[in-house]
């Protein structure tokens, strides 16, 4: 391992500090504000609730983590759903008991230990879950990078297919023929590339930048104000299950950060800080009507190659993350960028996380001869992508990747042949 450049706790001279705080900000913005564009929500909240949410985990994990928060895609489609069936406030409710069940599950591991979560979310499970999160929005991706809507009809368009194609090809090319800083940003890239050319062949309305003030408040959404506070069964069998994903999303983070800064979070300072502090992160997020929020890999990719640890680099980043939330005339940009772009950035990224998904069963050396292992993924995947529902009545149902991770987990406990996860979480 090479030596740190900055270790955690160092702090760097003003300018260094303010150029290493900006490529961390750079390296998550595309991926905190593609979200909020894909649902439905506002950007500037997205970005602005990043920042406040990475500053209350690294306040939680006693300045120890220098992890940064961003928008989680795992909640695009139960967003969608909870969006669709109780308008938006809904969606910010259900994340808001997403952010209870993660300060449920702190609470436990913090009384009994972490070993009884990773026997509970084996990579049996969350692999295929993981990879329904990346198919189910395949055909999203697709028809947002091939299609417009013209009187209310959709329609096949060449020239913003062309758009997509564009963004599309630059991010892979960003992802695969750049090994530095530039490797790490292929979303935003890819996003910037595919905005020049949607300019240069016409697609673009430039009437928000022009009405934007240079400063703007962002729109909040505050429950009791903007909407009602009303709880479902439904909403809630919507989002509470993606926590299962989440939360083994977020243990995966803090092992390999912890590999690279040569710590061991799991252990100090904790799984159950950490976990609090991603919760809280979300539970603040969605009382403001932003996306829940998860660890970013951008960001943990960004530490590796720098060597630079410093957790007030990472301060410096949500600051300013903060700060760009309230340049109108920017966040108007984000606001006029073609959907198409936009989905020509969604079908790689989606195609990653599905890819991710699969890469946890073969790093994990899932074994497909094992009829027990076959069965259970096999079920999760049909399920999930098939959109398969549970209807007890007109207004509680329980579908799509959520019924697929509950199923995935109950097949788990009940099937025979279970191994206990022999899991090593101490240090390279």
């Amino acid at each position: 391992m090479n030596e740190a450049v900055l270790d955690v706790q160092d702090q760097p001279k003003t300018v260094q500090w303010i150029s290493l705080s900006l490529q961390h900000m750079f390296a998550m913005f595309g991926a905190t504000i593609l979200v909020p564009k894909l649902v439905g929500l506002s950007p500037a909240i997205a970005l602005l609730t990043s920042g406040i949410a990475t500053i209350i985990f690294i306040l939680i994990t006693q300045f120890k983590v220098p992890a940064y928060l961003g928008s989680s895609f795992a909640f695009i489609v139960p967003i969608t759903i909870a969006t669709e069936t109780g308008g938006i406030g809904s969606a910010m409710i259900g994340a808001m008991f997403v952010s209870l069940v993660y300060a449920i599950v702190a609470l436990i591991i913090w009384k009994t230990g972490y070993r009884w979560l990773m026997e509970l979310l084996p990579p049996i499970v969350v692999g295929p879950v993981i990879i329904v999160i990346g198919l189910a929005l395949s055909g999203t991706a697709v028809d947002m990078a091939m299609n417009i809507t013209v009187d209310g009809v959709s329609q096949y368009s060449m020239k913003h297919f062309s758009a997509a194609l564009v963004t599309l090809i630059t991010a892979i090319i960003c992802n695969i023929y750049f090994k530095n800083i530039i490797s790490l940003m292929p979303i935003l890239i890819g996003i910037i590339a595919g905005y020049i050319y949607s300019a240069a062949i016409g697609i673009i309305d430039y009437a928000p930048i022009a009405k934007a003030s240079w400063f703007q408040v962002p729109d909040f959404l505050i429950p009791g104000i903007d909407y009602s506070f009303t709880v479902t069964p439904t909403l809630l069998f919507v989002m509470v299950p993606i926590a299962i994903v989440t939360i083994s999303e977020h243990i995966g983070h803090q092992l390999v950060l912890g590999k690279i800064v040569e710590r061991n979070y799991i252990k100090d300072p904790g799984l159950h800080r950490s976990i609090l502090g991603d919760g809280l992160g979300t539970l603040i997020s969605s009382f403001v009507g932003g996306p829940p929020k998860t660890t970013y890999g951008e960001n943990i990719g960004v530490l590796a190659i720098t060597r630079v640890y410093s957790v007030y680099v990472i301060i410096g980043a949500a600051v300013f993350a903060i700060a760009f939330s309230f340049f109108g005339k920017l966040m108007a940009v984000i606001e006029t960028i073609p959907t198409a772009v936009l989905g020509g950035i969604s079908i790689l990224l989606f195609g990653i996380i599905a890819s991710s998904g699969l890469r946890m069963l073969v790093d994990n050396r899932i074994n497909f001869g094992d009829k027990r292992n076959l069965v259970i993924s096999s079920v999760i995947l049909v399920i999930g992508i098939g959109g398969a529902k549970i209807q007890f009545s007109e207004s509680f149902s329980i579908e799509g990747m959520a019924l697929a991770a509950i199923i995935g987990v109950l097949l788990n406990l009940v099937l025979p042949g279970r191994n206990k996860e022999e899991i090593d979480h101490g240090t390279a």
